[in-house]
């Protein structure tokens, strides 16, 4: 795809992109508390299940500067001690790496100078962002997920890296799968990363993965989705536009204000989507409370 023709698709899906109300919400805009209400309503089973991988610890080659876990307590011989003591620890993490489970905030993409509607980059500074920060979803991001499973649909383990998902793919994962995406759905598109990394191991995911296709984001466009996740960073890697690494991330932050969740785990998921015979169910997203974070760590939680 040419940089010209992406800057045509950027203009034309910013053009019918929500102007995000007065708090600049996005596509959140569209989750409506109707339609959280029928995504509440819609739940059978109430069995849940996590979307989230466990966060690395371990440096790998897709992940050198892993999550930092340590004890700060108790002190060596404290525990056996008489009396009360506490156990407690710490922990850091690189919020936008490339194994662990994150949602990207509005403010994450900077492109031309700004951010999405139109806000200056400037507001990003040293200390952190003032705007379009994690505080945007501190209430949560609650409403109807749906699982496109493309691997499923193509009858393979899993993509390999490199290879995209089209606006086709996805029409015919949903006619295959029974299930439809509208307005207000939380889209979540399965590529097989997890289960790839489990079985053959990581790998320098920066440099080679799979993804969306940039000619797929009309498709988000046309079902109004409110926020887009995957089990790998939603972009392909090489990217499909040689000028522009993440395009993706640049159409569906910047240009469409949807909030991304990047190396989700939906192979728990799978199988329970597969018995119940239903590819939907209400999804209950909660970041931290970050007020001046571009992203958080997130385990959404799917409940059928």
């Amino acid at each position: 795809m040419s940089e010209a023709a992406f800057r045509d698709l950027y203009r034309r899906l910013r053009d019918q992109a929500p102007e995000g109300g007065e708090y600049r919400r996005g596509a959140l805009e569209r989750l409506t508390p109707e339609r959280v209400a029928a995504a509440a309503a819609g739940v059978r089973s109430g069995r849940t299940v996590s979307l989230a991988a466990p966060i690395e610890t371990t440096a790998g080659p897709d992940d050198p500067e892993p999550a930092t876990h340590r004890m700060v307590a108790p002190a060596p011989g404290e525990a056996e001690a008489p009396g009360l003591h506490f156990a407690r620890d710490r922990f850091a993490m690189n919020v936008h790496g490339d194994a662990d489970s994150h949602l990207d905030a509005l403010c994450h993409v900077i492109f031309d100078g700004e951010l999405y509607g139109g806000v200056p980059a400037s507001s990003v500074t040293p200390d952190g962002a003032d705007a379009l920060t994690v505080d945007l979803v501190r209430d949560g991001i609650v409403g109807r997920g749906v699982l496109l499973d493309i691997p499923r649909l193509r009858g393979v383990p899993w993509l390999e890296p490199g290879d995209t998902v089209t606006a086709e793919d996805l029409a015919a994962a949903e006619a295959a799968q029974e299930v439809t995406t509208g307005p207000g759905d939380l889209l979540f598109v399965r590529v097989g990363h997890r289960r790839r990394r489990r079985s053959l191991g990581a790998w320098d995911a920066a440099q080679a993965r799979a993804g969306l296709h940039p000619e797929a984001m009309p498709f988000l466009a046309e079902r109004r989705v409110a926020a887009l996740g995957s089990d790998g960073n939603n972009d392909t890697a090489p990217s499909p536009v040689a000028e522009v690494p993440f395009p993706v991330h640049v159409l569906a932050v910047h240009a469409m204000g949807l909030h991304l969740m990047d190396y989700l785990d939906f192979e728990e998921l799978v199988p329970v989507c597969e018995q119940l015979g239903r590819w939907h169910f209400l999804c209950v997203i909660a970041p931290l409370r970050l007020p001046a974070a571009t992203g958080s760590p997130v385990n959404p939680i799917a409940v059928l």
